[in-house]
């Protein structure tokens, strides 16, 4: 009885003692977060004033403070993005140790979905302040902005772009990573619909959107390329190991990632070939990626059998959703924009939805190895 109740004190002291740890490495990364922000405040808000001169600047286009904090903020966030990926690697005490030294292979890959995270994270902050100056600006119109105020603007822009950039670098897992992809698409898609020079593109079809040489075409394929690289790295996320033992993934996890990796490069590919110049092969890369995303819904239930079945059950009925629509635009009740925009969304909510129930069944797997 004696023993029993020393181990329970030896628990006991030992959780207090990680809680302890924990709360000190959390306030502890906050603390570097911050100075990160203090860090991009006064760096952009000192070329800021350089760069204004002492005019009057208008509030959003060309040479204006939401153009200027747009930039900067991009910029910042990709270099926060990589200092606190960095930290968590290198510092000790900043994020989750690693056991034993990476492979080659391993450090690329990491490297590849580091630089593919860090640029979804810079064109989120890019897009979300070029937005909120195009809005701003038809708040107030034709007013202008003195030079040092605005310099102290932007300048805010930029640290809290490094904060919150950093803390998500130092915090990175699968289900931050999900909302990230989230946030990523929704952004760059409205960015690119309200900026389209045709009022009318969706009389045409949803890769009418990169068609143009404009601010609306560039920013639609450039989400889509950025898009079909985070899925490449949602695929190692999602089929990291088999079990909290960190063993080499399954034969059936090993071939979901394979066709997760095949969908985001056939997504890359058509951002990469519009279709008014590439017709054939952006229309043959689309096919394939929506023939290779069928597979893998159907074949699921036997490649990675512990899998709610609640979730195989949503991957059919967004499969029979896909279908139905897709019959719709045959007889002509619907257009192509409204397939093709049907299909991108169902297609990009299963792959959310799968990230984070694979990263719940993972946790409940370790919990139960834990618990024997």
């Amino acid at each position: 009885m004696r023993a029993s109740e020393a181990d329970e004190d030896t628990t006991s002291t030992a959780g207090i003692e990680t809680g302890r740890s924990t709360l000190l490495r959390a306030s502890s990364v906050e603390s570097v977060a911050l100075g990160v922000g203090t860090l991009a405040f006064v760096a952009v808000g000192v070329v800021a004033l350089f760069v204004f001169g002492g005019r009057h600047l208008t509030i959003s286009g060309p040479g204006s403070i939401g153009e200027f904090a747009a930039v900067a903020g991009g910029v910042v966030a990709l270099l926060a993005y990589g200092g606190g990926r960095w930290a968590s690697w290198r510092v000790a005490w900043f994020g989750a140790a690693r056991s034993g030294r990476s492979s080659r292979m391993g450090v690329a890959v990491e490297v590849f979905d580091t630089v593919a995270i860090a640029v979804a994270h810079a064109i989120v902050v890019l897009l979300l302040w070029a937005v909120l100056g195009f809005v701003l600006a038809r708040s107030f119109q034709d007013a202008f902005v003195f030079s040092f105020p605005g310099a102290l603007l932007v300048a805010t822009a930029a640290a809290v772009s490094a904060y919150y950039v950093f803390l998500s670098a130092a915090k990175m897992n699968p289900l931050l990573l999900s909302t990230v992809l989230a946030v990523f698409l929704v952004l760059g898609a409205l960015t690119s619909m309200i900026t389209a020079s045709d009022p009318h593109w969706w009389k045409e079809n949803l890769s009418a959107l990169g068609m143009t040489d404009d601010l609306s075409g560039m920013t639609f394929n450039l989400t889509v390329i950025v898009a079909g690289v985070l899925v490449t790295a949602i695929a190692r996320y999602a089929t990291g190991s088999s079990g909290p033992d960190d063993r080499a993934p399954s034969r059936g996890a090993l071939r979901v990632r394979t066709a997760l990796i095949v969908i985001g490069v056939l997504l890359t590919c058509v951002g990469l070939f519009p279709v008014n110049q590439f017709l054939l092969i952006h229309n043959t890369v689309a096919t394939g990626m929506a023939l290779v995303f069928c597979a893998l819904v159907i074949g699921l239930r036997w490649l990675l059998p512990d899998l709610p079945r609640a979730f195989i059950a949503l991957g059919w009925a967004f499969l029979a959703v896909i279908a139905l629509v897709a019959v719709l635009f045959a007889i002509g009740d619907y257009n192509l924009t409204a397939v093709e925009l049907v299909a991108a969304v169902l297609i990009f909510s299963w792959i959310i939805v799968f990230l984070r129930i694979t990263t719940a069944t993972t946790a409940d797997a370790a919990a139960r190895s834990l618990a024997r």
